[in-house]
């Protein structure tokens, strides 16, 4: 209980000093610990963190999981050539980071570098600094989970089950870099879910719907506004409850705008990070410059957005984040770039390397990805279609990032007959590849939405926050994987 008092009483205003203030460790010290631990490499950092969270999750009528935790440490990074020499711990001291120096040290054998140029200042704040766990008592939170689940019962006799979620983090990290170049940036991040399963007879079905950002808890709070995430969850399960077996073939596929976007940050966004184009594992390789999709499609990747979910003010190596174009007008213009592979590539960084924890190494990941508007009606687009498919919402998905293939299962998808929606249809997958689709998109909505907040982002074993977003696209010639006879 101290222990968890003390992490709670972290105010944002101290958070300067948060790190040396708190473990009795010595800057300059410290620093002459880094300044030796990358003497000859030509990049490294040492990244400092402190996090708290809290989640909630209620379901069958009561709480069933409350958990608070907090951690900190340090990840200590020396970069030589392709080569990454890494050390972590828990343990924020200088004895600690003295042991991990010697560890880095290793990929500097034989080398001598030149320190690569420091990331360029912001003074840039894309959230406010506050920290959300403290904002609101505990007892307003479990009471909107508690409200969350009468509401919904209430609405419909079919709800047979209401599941509903809340968490919240507030972590402040600590760039430093030899000579003594720091850069800091406070993260607060909150998200609510809610997930109804409704039933008539035997059969039951499920809808679910969240939103989250880098803010507080405040927004959800307000009926007005977590109603509207209960709404949606039982019109999904409701609609759903009347679907009929997807047809499979090759279809017209229109996809919603918004939340399908996650189907654009698979089966492309990651084909596009620096990592694998240097590598040459991505289906984008050696492609710069060249059309790569369809007239009229734009993608880029922007952390800059305000409060956004996969929005950064910096950074886990310390540079501003950026909005990049990488698909203009069909166009490959550009790739996701960490410091490492930038450099290897002869490019610049764009404010994309990222991590986990203190206990991963950045590497180049996504943050706010999406396409651009296009200048068609939504109606326009659905009326153009003969026979075909409505995909409004996705669930889980697999991708192959050097062919490109992917496999996306829909929760929410209709049939669209002679230019009208027709029944909702169940167990519809879209299975494709990324670069071919992108080819195949033949009309482009006027109607760009991000998704409400929800999206995590995996690779090679991390997990980062990330947004999506697209406007309504009709691709032609899309395989649906269905269960009709």
């Amino acid at each position: 209980m101290a222990e968890m008092e003390a992490a709670r009483a972290v105010p944002a205003t101290l958070a300067e000093d948060l790190f040396f203030n708190r473990t009795g460790m010595d800057r300059g010290r410290v620093q002459t610990l880094l300044d030796g631990a990358l003497l000859g490499a030509e990049d490294g950092e040492l990244f400092l963190e402190y996090a708290v969270s809290e989640s909630f999750a209620f379901d069958d009528g009561r709480l069933k999981h409350a958990s608070f935790d907090t951690g900190q440490g340090f990840g200590l990074r020396s970069v030589s050539g392709e080569a990454s020499g890494y050390g972590h711990s828990s343990e924020l001291s200088e004895a600690a980071i003295q042991r991990a120096a010697q560890t880095v040290r290793a990929v500097q054998s034989g080398r001598s570098g030149q320190f690569t140029t420091a990331p360029a200042r912001t003074n840039r704040s894309l959230y406010r600094p506050d920290n959300p766990l403290e904002a609101e008592p505990f007892e307003a939170k479990i009471k909107l989970l508690e409200d969350i689940n009468a509401y919904a019962r209430s609405l419909d006799t079919r709800v047979r089950q209401v599941s509903c979620s809340l968490s919240g983090e507030w972590r402040v990290v600590e760039i430093i870099r030899p000579g003594g170049e720091t850069v800091r940036d406070i993260r607060p991040l909150v998200r609510l879910n809610v997930a109804v399963v409704a039933g008539e007879g035997d059969r039951q079905e499920s809808g679910s719907y969240g939103a989250g950002g880098r803010s507080g808890y405040a927004e959800y709070l307000e009926p007005g506004n977590w109603r509207h995430f209960v709404d949606e969850a039982l019109r999904q399960a409701l609609v759903n409850l009347q679907s009929v077996p997807a047809p499979a073939g090759e279809q017209v596929v229109v996809l919603g705008s918004g939340w399908p976007g996650i189907l654009l940050h698979e089966a492309i966004g990651h084909g596009l990070e620096g990592d694998f184009n240097r590598k040459k594992t991505s289906a984008f390789a050696g492609l710069l410059g060249q059309r790569v999709a369809a007239k009229g499609v734009t993608i880029v990747d922007d952390g800059t957005l305000q409060g956004r979910r996969g929005s950064l003010t910096i950074d886990d190596e310390g540079t501003p984040t950026s909005n990049t174009v990488l698909i203009e007008d069909g166009i490959l213009k550009g790739y996701i770039q960490d410091r490492l592979n930038a450099r290897l590539m002869g490019m610049a960084p764009t404010g994309n390397g990222r991590r986990q924890s203190y206990a991963h190494m950045p590497m180049p990941r996504m943050t706010n990805t999406y396409m651009l508007s296009g200048d068609k009606d939504p109606a326009e687009i659905i009326a153009s279609v003969k026979n075909g498919i409505y995909a409004v919402s996705f669930g889980g998905g697999q991708v192959d990032i050097t062919s490109g293939k992917f496999v996306f299962s829909c929760t929410e998808a209709y049939r669209i007959e002679n230019g009208k929606l027709g029944a909702p249809v169940k167990g519809a997958t879209l299975i494709g590849n990324g670069p071919d689709v992108l080819t195949k998109v033949a009309m482009i909505g006027n109607d760009m939405q991000l998704d409400p907040g929800i999206g995590t982002c995996g690779k090679n074993g991390q997990g980062v926050p990330v947004g999506v977003g697209q406007p309504s696209l009709r691709v032609d010639g899309l395989t649906v994987g269905g269960t009709a006879v």
